[in-house]
């Protein structure tokens, strides 16, 4: 097996389930079989294509790479990179906007999702900028991409929301598939706080993204979703200047920030026919799970007041004195 500072690299696939057979495993907040790798909780298959991803992938200074937390506004930052850096070409209020007919998942695909169909994939003719979107925590990314200049934008939510959401979404899937068999919401959020969830512990995968964009800040911004839907506006000025496209003056006065926030708007998206029907992203879900609520404070109407006070003080003992609050 060979080894690139440090991160496992599994040629073949045999290899590959060797690996797969010593890891832990456990069943995940949604129910599905997961397996422990470096401290994080992946699918079998997921765990494949990220390697793959990591043997393979090629950065370009011009990549961009928005990484998530599963439920943590993933739809929403992708539909809002992809109108900040396309402005130019697709009009906001102009009907050839690729938003309006096209899943924000299919703009911007998931990178686990792109190597998992194809372990060894040829992106180069991919226009520039590419546009990609994670779920796999910082230090699982390929070296490729830590030593390009491309631009990451990570993006976290309160993880009470986040579960309320993991917890509804997990609902929504088939019930037919075994692997889906539905558990209580006590049985769910018990794992979820034991940090036993897809790419999680959630908070772990946070504090890397965050401690990076604390050393270079060049490299990694940090969003909060909180933070995106109390002030739009100056969250996607930090978002176009971090990715070298600021708006101008004239953008500006001709308002087409407002008019990317409410093209992007949870209400507009979530409105349009193509958000309301079909399965783009994974032939088990619907592409109306991907919008739900998108509200701030959602989980006050789920959980209890004995997992709030569990919930809160896992997070605060995991995140003490690395100056990132999430609550």
């Amino acid at each position: 097996m060979n080894s690139t500072n440090g991160v496992k690299v599994l040629p073949e696939s045999n290899e590959f389930q060797k690996l797969l057979l010593s890891l832990p495993k456990e069943r995940g907040a949604m129910n599905q079989p997961l397996n422990l790798y470096k401290g994080f909780w992946y699918r079998s298959h997921a765990l494949e294509s990220v390697m793959a991803f990591q043997r393979h992938f090629q950065a370009q200074d011009s990549d961009i790479i928005l990484a998530t937390a599963p439920k943590a506004g993933t739809t929403w930052l992708k539909s809002l990179v992809f109108a900040v850096t396309h402005r130019s070409q697709y009009r906001i209020t102009g009907q050839n906007n690729l938003l309006l007919t096209t899943t924000p998942h299919e703009v911007v695909p998931f990178l686990e999702e792109i190597y998992n169909h194809n372990k060894s994939p040829d992106l180069t003719s991919t226009p520039s900028p590419r546009i990609f979107g994670t779920h796999v925590p910082y230090t699982m990314l390929p070296e490729s991409v830590k030593a390009s200049k491309c631009k990451i934008i990570y993006l976290f939510r309160n993880p009470k929301d986040i579960f309320v959401s993991m917890w509804h979404f997990g609902r929504m899937l088939p019930k037919d598939i075994p692997s889906l068999q539905p558990i209580t919401i006590e049985e769910s959020f018990e794992r979820f706080c034991k940090g036993i969830s897809l790419f999680g512990p959630c908070w772990d995968q946070a504090l890397e993204y965050w401690k990076r964009s604390i050393e270079k800040p060049e490299e990694v911004l940090f969003l909060k979703y909180e933070e995106l839907k109390e002030d739009i506006n100056k969250q996607l000025k930090r978002i176009a200047e971090h990715l070298g496209c600021p708006f101008s003056y004239k953008e500006e006065n001709a308002e087409v920030i407002e008019d990317i926030a409410k093209l992007c708007s949870f209400q507009h998206l979530s409105n349009l026919e193509v958000n309301k029907t079909g399965k783009d992203l994974f032939p088990q879900v619907e592409n109306r799970a991907f919008f739900r609520k998108g509200l701030v404070g959602d989980w006050k109407s789920t959980l209890t007041p004995s997992m709030v006070e569990t919930l809160d003080w896992m997070v605060e003992q995991k995140l003490h004195d690395s100056g990132l609050t999430l609550n």
